[in-house]
């Protein structure tokens, strides 16, 4: 028998007691994110826009749904007031999925409406959020705030400007917190995905299933919402005094952002 203080990361118990708060939860790696947490025992927060979808998820999954537009302050303060009125000022996870890509245009050919869809819904939504709720995550005593940003962040790429630019600017913030917050015990973690299939994300990106499914060509095995959820929950559930800094996780046959294993389909 090992005797260890704190659960094991994969324990369904690991997060018992423990609150978090999780944006873009409606669909991908939001929604996979809701599923594991609640699983290993956390009280969980689901926020995102779309009501209907965030009310099944809470059936299946028993956490609250909560409906809010990250873009809008007064919706980010009202969803605030609410839940921390119910956790007693305190949480112990301010996980930020939401985000999102609109367009592949070169810089030249870009659209402002573009730019600044991203940077609203990466940077400044992202923001608002972790302004309306570190103090809670401040007063849990061992918090933690978790940011997804993307390979994306790691390097430009031709047709990613906006979105390289919203996601540099997503991580630029998230190195500036770990060190304002460290002194508050405070984790800052930020995710960096590759290439993720999921239900909406290229489509949204792109405008069509036609041009979606173009970018996954040939990849044999794209990672799920549920792999990045996996890696999320796991450096939420590790002891706290581990701080997963910055974590990149993307498929095999994605060697790097400009090498991808494609293979003709048989």
């Amino acid at each position: 028998m090992h005797h260890m203080s704190s659960a094991h990361p994969f324990d369904s118990g690991a997060g018992a007691g423990k609150i978090a708060v999780v944006t873009g939860a409606s669909s991908g790696i939001g929604r996979a994110t809701v599923e594991q947490l609640c699983a290993t025992g956390w009280r969980v927060y689901a926020l995102a826009r779309r009501a209907e979808r965030l009310d099944l998820l809470a059936e299946q999954t028993g956490a609250v749904a909560v409906p809010v537009d990250i873009c809008d302050e007064r919706s980010v303060q009202s969803a605030a007031e609410r839940i921390l009125g119910e956790t007693d000022g305190m949480i112990n996870a301010l996980v930020n999925i939401a985000g999102g890509a609109h367009g592949a245009d070169r810089v030249l050919d870009g659209k402002a409406e573009d730019w600044e869809w991203m940077f609203r819904t990466n940077v400044l939504g992202t923001f608002a959020m972790i302004r309306a709720f570190l103090p809670a995550v401040r007063a849990s005593g061992e918090g933690t705030v978790l940011n997804l940003t993307s390979t994306a962040a790691d390097a430009g790429y031709e047709g990613g400007a906006g979105y390289n630019a919203a996601k540099f600017g997503e991580r630029g913030m998230t190195e500036a917190l770990r060190l304002e917050e460290a002194e508050h015990n405070v984790r800052v973690i930020e995710i960096c995905p590759g290439m993720v299939k999921t239900e909406e994300f290229s489509r949204v990106r792109l405008g069509s299933e036609e041009a979606a499914e173009a970018v996954y060509a040939g990849v044999e095995k794209p990672l799920t919402a549920e792999d990045v959820a996996q890696t999320v929950v796991f450096s939420l559930n590790v002891a706290h005094h581990v701080n997963l800094d910055r974590i990149t996780l993307r498929p095999v046959a994605q060697a790097s952002q400009f090498k991808v294993i494609r293979r003709e389909s048989r």
